[in-house]
Parts: structure tokens; C-alpha cells; sequence
């Protein structure tokens, strides 16, 4: 059986791959075609997500994997790779260097190791169960701020264009807290395990987005879940926050506790 510390190095090696491929289109002329559901999608998320398909089949061979591209493939019985070669597809053709890799691997239902390599700002967060949390090779966690007027919290989109209710809950949790910032995607996940802040939402996550981010927030001490206190990948939108505050920013959002 793969070890976590196996599938950790693993998760590693796979996003700096599949995140070096993207970063040589970064801020070149690129076409830029609209998927079925709205999103843009280039060169640079194809060739990235086929790198890392080719580096799991000939490491892992059998493996089923699933990836934002080019969907799934394999035997879902097995053990499975989620792939997002570009998260943040938006911020990247804008020539804005807040996207990363999102790369992740389960066993059943158990989301073993994950990790998000930023190649533009050179940052890397990868994380196995009973691991811990590893910030460009250092152990890193979430804060302990733990009063909101100290807070910094973050969001992909405060409009929340896909759940428009959650938007006055944002906008008033925003009134009590020390920072409120937008350019999220990924890398606002990556400031909450690495302390820099103490809240990270989006209204939208697919499955790829989300399965790195549940091994990451929790072995670096945080809480994750979805916006109804669940646990799994395919929650549809997720809530990152450190531990102390845990409780009051859910309570402000409407966010039942894990």
C-alpha cells in the first residue's frame, strides 16, 4: 500500500510539473475559448492538465483520474487523482500571477494528500494525512488570530454571482473584520494555511478544486468544510478558516460547524 508520505511527495512533484507547464503560456498572447458552462479555458489548462495525466499513468498505473479538462478516466474502484491545471483561469489570461496547480489524491472517501503550487509567486502548500501541512518545505499552520476585528478574510468573488443570498452576510461579516480582499481562488486557501489569513470562501468549487483543500486546511490545523458544515469533495463551495475563529466567521456566514 502507498504510504501518505509516498502520495505527499507524489501531489508535490505532480503540481510543480503540471504548474511549470502553465507558467511558460503565463502573460503570452493566448486564445481564449468559453467552455459549455461559461468558464475560459486555454492552451496553457490542456497542456498542464496532460502533463500531469502523464506523469500519474506512468507512476501510478491504473490509477483513475479525474481533471477540470478532460474529465475522468479509469476504474473509480481504484485510487483517484483530481487535477485543476489552472486554478484562477480568469486571473491568469489578465496577466495576474494569483493562480496555481490544484492537485490531489483519495482513496475512497478519504482525500489522503493535496497540494497547490502558485509558479508565478513561487509558493507551493502540500499536505497528507498525518503529515502536516508544507509551506515551500517548511511546516507551516493556520493563524490564532482570534478576535474578528483582528481578522483578514478572503473570497474569489463577493459578488457571489452563484448564491447572490450569501452576499450580505459577506458584506456585514466584511464591516467587523481588519481586511476583506477579493483574488482568491487558490491562493487565498494558501494564505489561510499558512497564517496569513483567517477566512477563504468561493460560492462555486467543483470537485478538483476542492479535494486538495480538505487535507491542506485540516493538517495545518484549520477547519474546512462545505457552506452546510459538510466534508466531501463534491460539496459545490467551500469555507476555509483557522481554528480559533472558526466558530464566530461560520456563525456570520450561516455556516453550520462541522
Amino acid at each position: 500500500m502507498t504510504t501518505p508520505t509516498v502520495l505527499l511527495e507524489a501531489v508535490t512533484d505532480v503540481a510543480r510539473i503540471a504548474g511549470a507547464v502553465a507558467l511558460r503560456y503565463f502573460k503570452s498572447s493566448l486564445a481564449v475559448d468559453t467552455k459549455g458552462d461559461g468558464s475560459p479555458v486555454t492552451i496553457a489548462d490542456r497542456s498542464a492538465e496532460e502533463a500531469a495525466r502523464e506523469w500519474i499513468a506512468a507512476r501510478f498505473p491504473g490509477d483513475a483520474v479525474l481533471g477540470e479538462e478532460f474529465g475522468f478516466s479509469g476504474d473509480t474502484r481504484k485510487r483517484r487523482w483530481f487535477i485543476d491545471p489552472i486554478d484562477g483561469t480568469k486571473t491568469f489570461v489578465r496577466g495576474v500571477p494569483l493562480w496555481g496547480t490544484m492537485i490531489a489524491v483519495a482513496q475512497d472517501d478519504l482525500v489522503i494528500a493535496g497540494a497547490i503550487y502558485c509558479p508565478a509567486v513561487e509558493e507551493m502548500v502540500a499536505a497528507a494525512v498525518g503529515c502536516g501541512c508544507w509551506y515551500n518545505g517548511a511546516r507551516c499552520a493556520v493563524s490564532q488570530v482570534s478576535t474578528l476585528d483582528e481578522a483578514t478574510i478572503l473570497v474569489t468573488d463577493a459578488r457571489f454571482p452563484y448564491n447572490p443570498h450569501r452576499a450580505e452576510r459577506w458584506k456585514a461579516l466584511g464591516a467587523q473584520v481588519a481586511v476583506a480582499r477579493t483574488w482568491g481562488d487558490c491562493y487565498g486557501y494558501v494564505q489561510v494555511a499558512t497564517g496569513r489569513a483567517e477566512l477563504m470562501v468561493d460560492d462555486r468549487l467543483s470537485p478538483w478544486d476542492a479535494a486538495s483543500l480538505i487535507p491542506i486546511i485540516r493538517e495545518a490545523g484549520g477547519v474546512y468544510t462545505d457552506w452546510r458544515g459538510g466534508h466531501e469533495v463534491d460539496g459545490g463551495d467551500g469555507v476555509a478558516s483557522n481554528a480559533v475563529l472558526s466558530r464566530p466567521l461560520r456563525d456570520a456566514l450561516g455556516v453550520p460547524e462541522p
